[in-house]
This record gives structure tokens, C-alpha cells and sequence, in this order.
């Protein structure tokens, strides 16, 4: 096992090599316009009730909405959504106009084609060294069983290989 003084570098490789879904967790500002981000920190926390959590780094643009907000909608994009991962994942600012997105029931703005979406009202926020840690309760689910998810290891992503299915 390598070991090294530096270790966020060791913990950044570490992690890089656990291979993780990728998601864009997405609200609305103040006014009503369309917020979202690329995030791989997403998790379940609890069955009973139905609670996940994902993280977001202090240096993002966005950390003031989000934290803000009492709902957002956590998207596990399908294979086939890498370039709309990148797109969230950049500095562009009109992320929302390069894909098809709507504005649901519980006013978050939905991306069309994902996986999965799980839409939910913020339930606590946890400061965590240089990320604060959104916990929700999900109000509602929409998954496409007909998609596979996408998987994101070794910084890079794509749609789940055929042969792990084998």
C-alpha cells in the first residue's frame, strides 16, 4: 500500500477509484430561476422515512441557494446524459438551456430522461469541513427502469459496460 505526506491527494485517489452514480441536483432561486448542479456525494440515509444526502463544496456559485431553498431534486442520470453531466458540471450559466426541463408539482424544475429523479423538501443541513451536507425527505420518485444509470470512476463517466451485467 503507498503511503504519502500528501494525503488529499491519496484521499482523492482512494475515492476516485470507488466507483459512484452521478447525479444534477437541481431548485429554483429566489425569483423562480432554475438552479442545478453536477454532484457524485448523493446517498440514501433512511427507509423509514424515505431520506437521502448529498454534499456541496463551499466554493460553489450556488451554495447560497441551495442552502436557501426548502426543496430540491436529486437526478441519477442515465448512461446516455454525459454531456448534460458536463454541462452542470461547468461554469455555464444557462445550464437549463441545453436540455428539456419542467417545472413539477412541487415547483423544482425536472430534467427530462433521467433515471431516476427523487424530489424532496430539505430536512436538515450539516456543516462538514468545506462542504455542507443537505439532507431531504422525499416527497416524491420517478425512475426509468427501462434506462441503465450512469457510473462515474477513475474521473471519468459513461453508461454501465454490458459485460458487468453477464
Amino acid at each position: 500500500m503507498q503511503k504519502s505526506t500528501d494525503k488529499q491527494a491519496l484521499f482523492k485517489e482512494a475515492l476516485g477509484n470507488y466507483p459512484t452514480g452521478v447525479t444534477i441536483v437541481t431548485t429554483q432561486d429566489e425569483n423562480g430561476t432554475p438552479v442545478g448542479l453536477t454532484v457524485n456525494s448523493f446517498a440514501s440515509v433512511s427507509l423509514d422515512p424515505l431520506m437521502i444526502l448529498w454534499s456541496i463544496d463551499h466554493g460553489v456559485s450556488s451554495l447560497d441557494i441551495f442552502k436557501k431553498a426548502d426543496k430540491f431534486a436529486v437526478h441519477v442520470l442515465a448512461g446516455d446524459q454525459q454531456e448534460l453531466c458536463k454541462t452542470f458540471a461547468s461554469k455555464d450559466t444557462d445550464r437549463f438551456g441545453s436540455c428539456e426541463w419542467k417545472v413539477s408539482e412541487h415547483n423544482l424544475p425536472v430534467i427530462a430522461d433521467a433515471f431516476a429523479v427523487l424530489e424532496c423538501e430539505t430536512f436538515q443541513q450539516v456543516e462538514a469541513g468545506d462542504h455542507t451536507i443537505l439532507i431531504g425527505n422525499v416527497l416524491d420518485i420517478d425512475v426509468d427502469s427501462g434506462k441503465d444509470p450512469m457510473l462515474y470512476h477513475r474521473r471519468k463517466f459513461g453508461p454501465i459496460p454490458a459485460a458487468f451485467y453477464k
